[in-house]
């Protein structure tokens, strides 16, 4: 559900604004909250930090809508602001676009452009924040984040949304490159090191085409994770997307000729997610652990060249979606029953 926060002291705006979103409120899709100028704006995210945008009028008591954009830069980045104002004159459009103002909409409102401005400044504050998250969750903020955005993710109260420790529900994905060892043992490490980077690129590609993100690189295999909706099916086709990529490959380097293959092994299920390792070194990362994952590297173990391997549960969840084969059975420490494998064909 998406959270705006309107900023207007006309007290018809309120009541207009629940009428023509009826609907999207009704459905789920949008939760309105209004203020009737920028000091009671700055209240209610205080209240409510999770806010995405906010649609604030120019001319208001106590805290006009400029004072705010200046306020809002500064205290939370992520939310995004759209100006909506009868005061439509070029001067107060740039002094509004200057202190960080998404878009800018005049009044009388036409509520089709209104509708269209608030979809796109949603997916715009949804995008940064997701690879906000991202960026952060593979140790890589520094890189690409502004000053501000690196101070307010400083905060205790961001740390403790986007990095809480939490169970979810997700699939688990490892990825190995067949035989990569021997190249490793064989070729000189710049020989070595572009080959498996070129590698992993292809598989990320796919992976992240797939809504799927990186837990980490671990030696020649990568171990992914996908959430939300399908995400066992998201999944199995970036596993089919590498596979397939994976196999165009040929290379020659050094004098060798190396054809590379993946072994993936996948599970999905409850795992927890959480921020890993030792404080006194400060090395930790975000990332999941559990039952499920142990699963899914146990999968990959037991998988052969080319192979795309689950388990009995997760074939019932995708038999009508997949043609899967059964490849027998493995044996899993602290499980009394040996797990039924199947291969994902296509």
């Amino acid at each position: 559900m998406a959270k705006i926060l309107v900023v207007d002291d006309e007290a018809d705006l309120e009541t207009l604004i629940k009428q023509k979103f009826r609907k999207e409120i009704r459905g789920g899709t949008y939760e309105f909250f209004f203020a009737e100028n920028g000091k009671v704006a700055l209240e209610r995210i205080a209240e409510e930090p999770e806010m995405d945008i906010v649609l604030s009028d120019i001319n208001m008591p106590e805290m006009d809508g400029l004072t705010l954009l200046s306020k809002l830069n500064e205290l939370s980045p992520l939310i995004k602001s759209v100006i909506v104002s009868a005061y439509g004159d070029m001067e107060n459009i740039r002094t509004a676009m200057n202190r960080g103002a998404f878009d800018f909409i005049t009044k009388p409102i036409n509520f089709e452009d209104l509708t269209l401005t608030m979809e796109k400044t949603l997916k715009h504050a949804l995008h940064i924040k997701k690879t906000l998250q991202a960026i952060k969750e593979n140790n890589i903020l520094k890189m690409y984040v502004d000053e501000n955005v690196l101070n307010f993710m400083g905060n205790k109260e961001f740390e403790s949304t986007i990095m809480a420790n939490e169970t979810i529900e997700g699939t688990v994905i490892f990825i190995d490159i067949c035989g990569f060892t021997t190249i490793s043992e064989n070729a000189p490490a710049d020989t070595v090191v572009k080959l498996i980077n070129s590698y992993f690129d292809e598989m990320v590609k796919e992976i992240m085409a797939q809504e799927g993100y990186i837990d980490k690189f671990i030696g020649d295999a990568i171990m992914a994770v996908f959430r939300g909706e399908y995400h066992l099916d998201r999944a199995i086709d970036a596993a089919l997307a590498v596979r397939n990529q994976i196999n165009k490959l040929h290379d020659k380097e050094g004098g060798l000729e190396f054809n590379p293959k993946v072994s993936i092994g996948i599970k999905s299920g409850e795992m927890i997610s959480g921020n890993i390792g030792s404080s006194s070194l400060k090395r930790l990362d975000y990332t999941v652990i559990g039952d499920t994952v142990n699963t899914a590297a146990r999968l990959q173990d037991a998988a052969k060249e080319n192979q795309i391997v689950i388990c009995e549960e997760c074939y019932g969840k995708v038999k009508e979606s997949f043609q899967c084969e059964n490849i027998g059975s493995i044996s899993l420490k602290n499980k009394a029953k040996p797990l039924t494998m199947y291969q994902v064909l296509e």
